[in-house]
This record gives C-alpha cells, structure tokens and sequence, in this order.
C-alpha cells in the first residue's frame, strides 16, 4: 500500500475519549482528527474560540447602541440656538464643533431624528454668548471628547467584523467530519493506519481452524489478483460467531496485521442515531472511504443490533433503513473491489437472512470455548510480559479452568499480577493464580460475619457436594472446597475436569444432578430441614433436568421430541426472541412430572450417599470449619482415613 494513501483520507477529527499519536500505527478516528493537538488542547482551543465569540457579539450590540439608528439633517446654527433656548430639545449633543440636538416628540419621547451643523466657531464659545448655559449643571448639554467618541465608532465596526468572523469559525468547526450536528451522517468508524498492524495470527491462540479459515481472506487482501485471474470470487463478507470472550475482534484486527491493510472498526450500535436516515447515511460513507483507500477491511462489531430480521423489531423503520444499506452496499461490491466486510456476533440466529445468503455474508466461522491445548497456548500468549514462579503449571492451570474463554484466562492473569504486586511478591505464583481464577467465576472473598451456626451449615453443604462426587462414577475429581463468602455465595466446590467433551451422555447429565443436590440433600440430613442457601443448586438442577426433557430427548416417556423454542431454555431471548409455547398443556403436565422425577432421583440418590457415609461427611465439615479451605490432597486423604 502506498504511504500516500494515509493523506488521502479527510479524517480531520479523533475521538476526545483517545489519545492522538504521530505514530504511523496510531488508533485514529474519522470523525474527530484534530492534526497532533492532545484532546486536553483541542478543548481549551474550543473554549477560547466560543468565549471570543460571545465577547464580541455582546461589544457588537453595545457598540450598536452607542451609534444608534439615526437620521440627520442640517439646519442653521440660529434655528439651533433658538430650539435649544425654547426647549424643543431632550439631548443636545457636542462633540468638538459638532452639535446633534435630538427633537421631543409630542408625547415627550426622544426623537430618532437630530440637526447637526459644523462651524469654524467654537461652539461652547457660541452657545455661551446667546445666553445658553453649557456647565456641567445643564442635563441637556452633553460635552463629549471628539477622540474618544471617533473610537467607540470605530471599535464598534471593528467587533461587528470579528463577530461575523467568529460565527464563521463556529460554523466550520460544526460542520467538520462528524464533530457536531451538521455533519451527523458520516461514519464514526475508527480506523487503524500503518502497512502492519502489532495484532496478528500469532496474537490469537486457541482458535486454529478459525485462523485456517481466514488465511484465503488474507490471501486475497494480499494478491487479489492471483484469485481473480482464476475467475475466484472471495467471499465479500465473514461472519465470526461466538460465545463472547472468545476472541471475535481480536481475530479481525489479526486479519488486517496479516494482510496489512487499514481497519476499519465500528460497533452495530454507533449507526444508530435519533436523527431519521443517519444509520444509513454512516453506512455509505463508511464503505465510500473504504473503497478509497482500498485494500481495506471493515469490522463491525455486535451486527445484531442493526442487522436483526426485519419486521421483528418495534418501532424498526430507521434500524430497517441502517440493515437495507448495508444489503446495498455490500451488493455493490464488484469482483475487483478489493474490500472486504468482518462482522462479528454471538447471536446469528436473529439475524436477517437476506445478511447471510451468498455475495454478502456468505461465511460464518465459529468460534467456541478453547479446549485444554488452546487454554495453553492462551496462557502462554498473555503471560508473556508477566513473570511467572518456577511451580505455575500451565497444563495444570489448563485443566482447571474449563469453559474460560481467551478473555477470561487474561483476566485471570492480570488478576494474578495485581494479587502478587498486592503482596510484594516479584513473581506470580500458582497459589496467586489458583486464587485469581475463584476470583474471576465468584468473586472477591468477603469479610462480612458469619455466625458459628450458619459457617457450620454452610460446611456440611459444600461437604455434602464433595462426598457425593467421590461416591459416583464418571464424576470428576474435587479440586478445592472452601467456605470464604464471596459475591452471593457462602461457600464453593470446585471440580477438576480430566478432559474437554463435546458429548454429555444421559448418565453424565444424571451425575450432574446429583452433585448439585448434594448440598440441599446434606442440609436435610444433617439439620432436618433446609436453607435458602440451596437455591441456586435446585435452579440450576431443574434448568437441566427440563433440557434434558425437552431439548435433548433423554426422557422415556416424552420419547426423542424436542418440546418448546428457544426462549423456553435461554434466559437471554427477551422481547425479540421465540416466545410462544410450542406444545399443549397436557404436554406441559408430562413435562414438569418427568423434570420432577429427575429432579427427586437425584436428591434421593444423594441423600442416600451421605446417609451411607455420614463419618466421611462430618470429618470433612470439621476440617473445613477448622481451616475453611481443602485442597484436593487435603480432601482425599480425609476420605481415605
């Protein structure tokens, strides 16, 4: 790419909440490129540009007053004289040898007409000789000083100029690319400039068969020509779907690093405006300056928010207008527009279909949750800049952060940094990361109270999860059990999953069940009644027990039929989503019968573990209330006493 394309692009303005670089690699906005000024300068430049403004529109007016809106005429110093010594004048004015006398009106208000007349005669020398009284104890006579009266005229015209001046300024600067409301329709896409981006393929780990997807697209950003010279259409635009945190914008900017193209990045929601036709007028603005500088590629991010079927929507007319631009645009892309269009959502079933037929978005790549070897190879990308204690185990740490997207594990990273640097330590431990990842899933430990009585029942529940899982087979393996309050739970078990599997069969479902009543069912046997603390347990039980009913077919009186639409299962489908039944009432009683026998066998099959092994149960509570934390080794050795 040639580097006079960067000067090219009317981008005038970055945006106040960025930092402004003269780096060639600088994150700059389209709408807010204020040359090499911080955002700190640019404010204060606007301040003293508006105050000058209101400065000189308010001399203006005044000096308007000092002039007023007169009339003259001239008549002869007698005639003069004589009105002034009749008191036909309100005001008589003298300036120099200048002499304004300003006439009542009937009704005694001034008049806007006035005499004047000139002589080579002195005219307070006049005025005295004809009997006129012209001291200072006369209110009709006003003496002005000639030099000072010529410049209060003069400096009037001279603030009449700068305030025309000044509104100049105020208009141009509301009318520059997207920095106020005249120029609402361009885009406010943020683009990053360079031939090399520091984000590439090496910076995204745990998503191989994406990465392998994307390698044509960077292909063809580098040598369209070997595509088309072969009749090949690259696909116009990509479709990266996921879970969020697993790395979606990451992997668009690494596309760009690699092809070394400049990247446009925009969210779905910044087209959006309450202005009528604004989405739409940003989105041919964006593709126009893309196709400008091509090669380019353009990112946006959350495409839901504009790109959800049409009719679906309340009140959708603008958002409708916003996604049938966007049809267009992309329509408009010849087989040689060398620009292509990332998308990324986690949400591609509410999308509009006309969004994803072929010649638009006519690839999806899908990005999961990393297995174990992708969780290592993002521990290692992230921890590189991060000094790490010679017993951190990344295969170990792998293992035990199960379902943790790529941005979960650097946050658990950077969580075990600041718990070092808290403790002034030079290295990162396993203890601070071990620490650091129950950190991220449940919070921060708390220090409120907790009365002996309630610690004690809290124990037997977390034991009761534990001894259960021993007892079961195809259960994981108890890596920590602790009783420090954290977020809203009292107490937590952590499991260690021996590997990653996409399957779950109906007797893994079933060993599910029955570690989460484990705790409710501990509280019934050892207290003969229940706590509220079970709550999330049963919710999150009956959640799998319907799943298994209705969506998976694991039921033998309902049979292989999936019962129910999305919303039925997924608590984030609100207002857009399915929400009608789909199935009858007497279908409705057989399902809640077979969740409810789910649901019973599964704490009827823990409380009959812990009845069997009561001592292992109560050993492990009083261990637990004694130092509030077991390891794996420490709970093991306590079952095998």
């Amino acid at each position: 790419m040639k580097k006079g394309n960067k000067e090219n692009i009317d981008n005038k303005n970055t945006d106040s909440k960025s930092k402004t670089t003269t780096s060639s690699r600088g994150v700059v906005n389209i709408r807010k490129l204020r040359g090499k000024l911080p955002p700190s300068v640019n404010k204060n430049r606007n301040i003293i540009i508006y105050s000058f403004i209101a400065i000189a529109f308010l001399f203006a007016m005044y000096g308007f007053s000092l002039t007023g809106n007169t009339t003259s005429k001239s008549v002869p110093i007698s005639i003069l004289v004589n009105d002034i010594k009749s008191g036909d004048f309100s005001k008589v004015t003298v300036v120099g040898n200048d002499v304004t006398g300003y006439y009542k009106k009937s009704q005694g208000t001034y008049t806007t007409e006035d005499a004047t007349i000139s002589s080579g005669t002195n005219i307070v020398t006049l005025f005295s000789t004809n009997g006129i009284n012209v001291s200072g104890n006369n209110p009709t006579i006003y003496l002005e000083d000639a030099v000072n009266y010529h410049l209060s005229s003069i400096l009037s015209i001279l603030l009449t100029v700068m305030l025309i001046v000044g509104l100049f300024i105020f208009f141009r600067q509301m009318n520059k690319g997207g920095a106020g409301v005249f120029s609402f329709g361009e885009s406010k896409a943020r683009i990053l400039f360079g031939k090399r981006q520091d984000v590439t393929f090496a910076s995204v780990a745990g998503a191989d068969e994406a990465k392998k997807e994307l390698e044509e697209v960077v292909e063809f950003l580098r040598n369209p020509k070997k595509f088309i010279s072969m009749g090949a259409r690259i696909p116009r635009g990509v479709l990266l779907s996921g879970p969020p945190g697993t790395g979606k914008t990451l992997l668009a900017k690494a596309v760009s690093g690699e092809a070394g193209v400049r990247f446009f990045s925009v969210s779905g929601s910044e087209f959006e405006e309450m202005l009528v036709g604004a989405g739409a007028s940003r989105v041919r603005d964006l593709f126009m300056k893309a196709r400008k500088i091509a090669p380019s590629l353009i990112f946006i991010d959350e495409i839901d928010a504009i790109g959800r079927k049409r009719g679906t929507v309340l009140n959708s007319g603008h958002t409708e207008q916003t996604l049938n631009q966007i049809l267009v645009e992309m329509d408009g892309f010849d087989s040689t527009t060398n620009v292509i269009v990332i998308a990324a959502t986690n949400r591609p079933d509410v999308l509009d279909p006309a969004l994803l037929r072929p010649g638009r978005f006519d690839r999806l790549v899908t990005l999961n949750y990393p297995d174990t070897k992708g969780r290592i190879e993002i521990l290692k990308v992230h921890s590189k800049n991060k000094p790490l204690d010679n017993d951190v185990n990344f295969d170990a740490l792998a293992k035990r952060t199960a379902g943790f997207t790529g941005a979960d594990l650097e946050n658990m990273l950077n969580e075990g940094a600041i718990i070092a640097a808290m403790a002034n330590r030079k290295t990162i431990t396993d203890a601070d990361l071990e620490e650091a990842a129950v950190k991220v899933t449940m919070g921060s430990a708390r220090n409120s109270y907790v009365s002996d009585e309630e610690k004690k029942t809290i124990a037997y529940h977390e034991a009761g999860h534990a001894v259960v899982s021993k007892f079961l087979p195809n259960s994981d393996p108890v890596h920590k059990i602790e009783i420090k309050p954290r977020g809203s739970a009292g107490g937590v078990t952590i499991y260690l999953p021996q590997k990653d599997s996409q399957l779950e069969t109906k007797s893994r479902f079933l060993t599910s069940l029955i570690h989460m009543l484990g705790g409710y069912a501990s509280e019934k046997l050892v207290f003969g009644e229940v706590t509220n603390g079970a709550s999330n347990d049963i919710e999150k039980a009956t959640s799998l027990a319907r799943s298994m009913v209705m969506r998976y077919g694991m039921s033998d009186v309902l049979g292989p039929v999936k019962y129910g639409n999305k919303s039925d299962f997924d608590d984030t489908v609100g207002l857009y989503g399915e929400s009608s039944k789909a199935y009858s009432g007497k279908t409705g009683y057989k399902i809640d019968e077979e969740v409810q026998k789910l649901v019973t066998f599964a704490f009827e099959k823990a409380y009959s573990i812990l009845s069997d092994a009561r001592n292992k149960l109560d050993r492990v509570a009083e261990e637990l209330l004694k130092n509030e934390v077991l390891t794996h080794d420490e709970f093991e050795k306590l079952m095998n006493e």
